[in-house]
This record gives structure tokens, sequence and C-alpha cells, in this order.
């Protein structure tokens, strides 16, 4: 089969995308699950944009910048906060219903931002609301075309070009290929790499491993985000517990009652969420507690029921009532700054391949994201990388250093069930490259990731299964080359912030035999 274009992921990254790119030919959309499955669906909080009063884009600007401790390219974040309040306005063209007070946009506040700028619909169901608008949007569209349930086992690259995905039709069990003139990776995050995430159970960093094997760059892996308030409570699915509760007055408290952020930052509960994270880890490890707590009584049961409905009513419905009792709370893997490197148009390091939103690293989010700005990012980007993908063109070529480190790739195996690792690979990453790390258990968990081979391609758990394996390799292989603390990399034999040796983003590559990765580094202002 062919087309022009070829999507892989259906959340708002992709389907700005598509919408785009429907004007200029035949557009398919695969997504492994249901069209509306995505991290986008999930998205509590809101979405953050200069658009409220009192507030500026050089402001949102110098948030972004603080939030990524040295490591954000000041021109794509320019881009991400100037072109938002438009991509805002179109989606509120499409359908998308904000919450409003006395007819205008409403806004809150979210950590690490000086100003009321994060926009929301239906309270806390911000993701759901942008989702609808969107699929609706697309779905009018003949040239879009959907194809859910379609897992992608591999990109097709032809002398040195990508043009096209061979995937597994699940209905009906083919495999099959699909050419096209540009492709492009939005497929989301990795949190299922970790045992406890915010993330749907679709998240197995597809994008980043289809992108390495194919012969792309990586970049920027080191730096895992964790959501420091997860619900951690017997019989209750881990449930994220929107940064805006903090923002409207909600605090954490310890095992004695304590309000304990102010030991740890000034801005107490609304510091970045690295921060908050590192800050609950060590008083748990102080107090003995399973978890720390966020009071949200502070707050009038009106604003608690009309702005957070779904995090009341979830709540109410494991017996807990958050206008009376504290939430028992503990961080959990939420978002990666890295990803497949790409440039503020999207291309990648391969001709023919593109990658936006949360799959790519394009360094808007340096070492750290400021908070509700990833929904911003797949408008803002996913649009920008529609329009490349119509004009085609040469991909980038970073200024590179000379490598840093190599490590060795594991075989391939077969006849063993993917599934089964999954346990060992979650248990690897959360102890090993979680919120804290150290050098020791980091060469730890590279010398036994070379012991566990690759499966060899068949069902898609298995190649799930691959694909995480690929992404704590690199993961780890990073953390351990990055010597000092920044964002949300914290070493605690290192736990200073070193701008003189590591203001520099680490990148990988497999070599053409792929028997090996090459660690390299590029500068931070290296893409145009």
């Amino acid at each position: 089969m062919t087309t022009d274009f070829i999507i892989i992921g259906a959340g708002i990254t992709g389907i700005r995308a598509a919408l785009e790119l429907a004007a200029h030919g035949e557009v398919f959309l695969l997504t492994k699950s249901r069209t509306e499955e995505s991290n986008t669906e999930y998205a509590q909080g809101g979405i953050a944009v200069a658009m409220g009063p009192g507030d500026e884009i050089d402001l949102h600007v110098q948030d972004t910048l603080d939030a990524g401790d040295g490591l954000c390219q000041e021109s794509t974040v320019r881009i991400l906060v100037e072109e938002g309040p438009a991509r805002i306005r179109e989606l509120i063209e499409w359908g998308a219903a904000f919450d409003r007070q006395t007819g205008e946009l409403a806004f809150s506040r979210e950590a690490a931002h000086s100003r009321h700028r994060i926009i929301h619909a239906g309270g806390d169901s911000t993701g759901r609301e942008i989702q609808k608008a969107l699929i609706q949007a697309v779905r009018d569209l003949p040239s879009v075309h959907l194809l859910s349930h379609s897992f992608a086992q591999g990109l097709l690259v032809r002398d040195g070009v990508c043009g096209g995905v061979q995937y597994l039709d699940e209905p009906s069990g083919e495999v099959r290929q699909l050419e096209a003139r540009a492709v492009l990776l939005a497929t989301g995050g990795l949190g299922v790499l970790y045992p406890t995430t915010t993330n749907p159970s679709i998240a197995t960093g597809d994008g980043c491993a289809l992108a390495l094997h194919a012969g792309a760059s990586l970049a920027d892996m080191e730096f895992v985000q964790f959501h420091p308030t997860v619900l951690s409570l017997d019989g209750a699915p881990p449930f994220l517990l929107s940064e805006a509760l903090r923002g409207e007055g909600a605090c954490l408290r310890n095992a004695q009652g304590d309000r304990f952020m102010s030991r740890y930052h000034p801005q107490e509960d609304l510091a970045t969420r690295d921060v908050v994270s590192r800050s609950i880890l060590t008083e748990c490890r102080n107090s003995g507690s399973p978890t720390v707590f966020l009071d949200a009584t502070l707050l009038d049961s009106t604003t608690l029921e009309q702005r957070f409905p779904n995090v009341f009513e979830t709540c109410l419905k494991f017996g807990l009532d958050i206008r009376r009792e504290l939430i028992p709370v503990y961080p959990a893997a939420h978002y990666m700054m890295g990803g497949v490197l790409a440039d503020r148009e999207g291309r990648t390091t391969l001709p023919g391949l593109f990658a936006a939103g949360e799959t790519a690293s394009n360094g808007v989010h340096g070492a750290n994201r400021l908070a509700s700005n990833s929904l911003l990012e797949g408008l803002v980007f996913g649009a920008r990388v529609g329009q490349a993908m119509t004009k085609g063109g040469p991909p980038f070529t970073p200024d590179r250093s000379r490598p840093l480190n190599t490590y060795p790739w594991p075989r391939v195996e077969g006849d063993r069930p993917g599934h089964d690792l999954r346990p060992r690979i979650q248990r690897m990453a959360d102890e090993r490259v979680g919120v804290i790390r150290c050098g020791e258990s980091l060469k730890l968990t590279l010398q036994e990731l070379g012991q566990i081979p690759f499966l060899e391609n068949g069902l898609r758990q298995e190649q799930e299964t691959n694909n995480l394996l690929t992404n704590l390799h690199l993961m780890a292989g990073m953390a351990l080359l990055r010597e000092e603390s920044r964002g949300a990399h914290f070493r605690s034999d290192h736990p200073t912030r070193d701008d003189q040796r590591w203001r520099r983003r680490l990148t990988a590559r497999c070599d053409g035999e792929q028997d090996q990765v090459i660690y390299e580094t590029i500068p931070v202002d290296g893409i145009l």
C-alpha cells in the first residue's frame, strides 16, 4: 500500500499534524489501541498559554527556561510560547469548550509558573476535551484515514531514507507494509517502563525504539519527570492528582502532619516537580512512611467538587472524601523530556522521518518540563511538523562532538514470552533509574541489561518488551555519563550542577551494524 503521509500515534500531536496535512494529500494515522486512547486523554491540569490578565510572552518563556535548568533551547521555547495563543484560539473554533468565568477564559496556576496561565476544561478533564474536539475535526476530513489497533513493528528504510512502516493489523493478525513520502512519530511517552506511572498501558516508548533501530539519533533520555502527587491507596490504581490542586491552595504534609516543602525550596509547594518529588522521597525515608499526604481540606467544598470533579469522584469511589481527609500520595513516572532528536520543524537525523510531541526531543523542555507545557507543545509543534512534512527537504545534522563512550547492544533470541521480563525491567528502572540515581547502580543496570536478549519480533507484547529494553538501555547509559545533577536527573554521587562540563545535550545512535550504541554530545543551541 502507498499513501502520501503516515502518522504513528493519535494523541494531540499526531491529530494536529494530520489536520495540517489533510489538504496536501492522503494521510494514514495509525494507533495501536482505540483512537481516543493516548496520554492526551489523561491530561488533567490544563494547558499553559500566555493569554491571561497580567501575563506576558516573556514571562512564560522565562518560567519555561527556569524549569529546564539550563538545557532548553531558548529560540525553540519562544516558538512554543509565541505561537501558543493562535493554536488555542484555533482549538476553540474547532469546538473545545474550556472553562470560563463571566464569559472569559478561566486561568489557574500550577507549580513553577509566575502567573495564572493554565486554562482547563471540565474542571480537571482538559485532555479529554481537547482530544474530543481534535478527533471530531479530523473525522470530517475525507483524506485522513484512522487505523486503530495497528501496531508499528518497524520503519521501512531504503538507501538511507525512511519511506514507510511495517505494522501489525491486530484484528486480522496480518503484517502489512505502508509506504509514504514522509513518516511522523507521535507515539507519546514510555511511562510503562516503571511499575507505577500516570501513563496508560500503551506508553511503552515505541517511537524512540523504532527511530533508534532505523538509524535515527535520540537525545536527553536521562531526563524523566516524575509527577509528585499520585494517589497511593491500597486497592486504587495510580491516579494523578493535578498540580492545580496545589495551585489553588492545597499543600503537602508528612506523616507527622507537618508542612515540609519550606525546608526544600523557597517556592514551597509550588516548586518544580523534580524538587517536590525528591523532597517527598526524603520525607518518606526519614519517617519510614510509604507516603506523604496532600491536604486539600484547605479548599472549600464547592471548589473541590466543581473545579476538580474527576479527582473528587475518583477518590470518593475508593472511600476517600478529600473535603475532610488527607490524600496519601507518592511520585510516579509521568513524562519523558528526551526522545527522538528533532529540530523545531520535527526533522530527525534520518531523511523522511519526523518526530514531535513527547516522542521527540527538540530542546523545548530542557532538563525538566514546565507544568502544562506538554499539551501546548503538541498543538504548536504538531502544526509545525505537519507544515514541514509537506515541503520535504533534507534532515538536519547536529554539531556533534567526539564520541563519549559506547556500550554493546544485546543479541536477539526467540522462543521466550516477552511479558515475563516486564517486572524485572520495571524493577530495575524504578530502583536504579528513578528519581534518585548513582553511578554504581547505573553500571550494574547496564551490565544486567547486556545479559537480557531482545526477543524475535512477533507478538505485540514481545516487541513492546523489546522497546522497553531499548529505552532503559539509553536512559541508564545517558544517566551514567551525565556526572552531575540537573533538572529531573539527580545523581547522589554528583549532587551539584556542572555547567562547565555538562551544559550540553547527550545523544545516542546505533552504529551501522547495530551491535553497539554510540553516545555523543551536542550544544544546547545546536538545533536550528
